[in-house]
């Protein structure tokens, strides 16, 4: 179904022009005043309103400024279409919520142009919301039978940035990692629950059979060829892995360990010995820093480990 576009001016010669540039690509809704215009935006929820800023009673921007107050209709993007040109109004038009402006007298290819592009930009933003929902629920999964609780895995996601960003990671790069670390313990969805839960530390066997949540994880997280995922199975494959080789699944040393994991490793044995769990107690944060300090050239990356006593501790609540 085409996309539906509230046009509001009260000039019907202005409605009837833009009719003409937009009915054939979208579902066309028209409101004469700012009053009908809040009314048609909760009754229909368009995808995008054109507005006029100078109309009988309430302006264009009082119009606007009740969209934006009103959580049915705040995230519903709004260009206004207007003969006035002046800075300040413009500015006004952004701080009141409005996303972009088209002058009159109207060009048409340049409204269509307009319009797709905010249309594009809202599909881009629902489609990050659906894959940062598909993130919570795949770390949620992987602590669904474990005391973990949500609020870890999004320490563990700040933890991490702020690590990367200390190593000199990328923008974009930052933003990958900190959606991918959450995902790091997926693969312990795989894991029984009465050894995620063992109140006590874990036989040898027992021990065999949590390994293989990296593994598992990775065989979850692998199936997308979204970047984003690509690194989040690449975290959950080798997040065990340790600098001098004795981790696992594979014993891999030293640089041969994906950088992103040996971030995460830090972050999330921090964040662990600082939680309470079955088995123990939360250590203070003196003794958690001291512990990750301690294992630095054995189990931590010694570079990753001085870049984490400048930017730690920190708390994430």
């Amino acid at each position: 179904m085409n996309k539906k576009i509230l046009v509001v001016d009260d000039e019907p010669n202005n409605l009837q022009l833009l009719k003409q540039v937009l009915n054939e690509q979208y579902q066309l809704l028209f409101a004469t005043n700012g009053v009908k215009a809040l009314e048609a935006a909760v009754k229909h929820l368009p995808d995008l309103i054109l507005l006029d800023i100078m109309m009988p009673g309430i302006s264009g921007y009082e119009t606007c400024e009740r969209l934006k107050a009103n959580p049915l209709t705040k995230d519903i993007p709004v260009i206004f279409v207007t003969a006035m040109g002046e800075v300040e109004q413009e500015m006004q038009g952004f701080d009141v919520g409005g996303v972009d402006y088209i002058q009159k007298p109207i060009s048409g290819p340049i409204v269509l142009r307009r319009v797709k592009t905010h249309l594009s930009l809202v599909h881009v933003q629902e489609l990050e919301k659906s894959q940062k929902a598909a993130i919570y629920m795949l770390g949620e999964a992987g602590h669904y039978n474990d005391t973990d609780t949500g609020d870890h895995i999004w320490r563990i996601a700040a933890y991490s940035r702020a690590l990367a960003e200390a190593a000199g990671w990328p923008e974009q790069m930052l933003d990958l990692l900190e959606f991918a670390a959450p995902m790091h313990d997926t693969g312990k969805i795989a894991t029984p629950d009465n050894i995620l839960k063992a109140p006590r530390k874990l036989t040898p066997e027992e021990w065999v059979v949590m390994k293989q949540h990296s593994e598992a994880g990775y065989n979850i997280l692998n199936k997308s060829d979204a970047p984003l995922f690509r690194m989040a199975a690449e975290i959950a494959r080798y997040h065990h892995e340790k600098w001098d080789g004795s981790g696992y699944p594979f014993g891999l040393s030293g640089e041969a360990i994906p950088e992103s994991a040996r971030i995460v490793a830090i972050a999330d044995a921090y964040d662990a010995l600082t939680m309470k769990r079955a088995y123990k107690e939360p250590w203070s944060i003196e003794d958690s820093m001291a512990e990750i300090i301690g294992k630095s050239g054995s189990q931590f990356d010694p570079r990753l480990v001085k870049l984490f006593e400048k930017v730690f501790p920190i708390q994430v609540l």
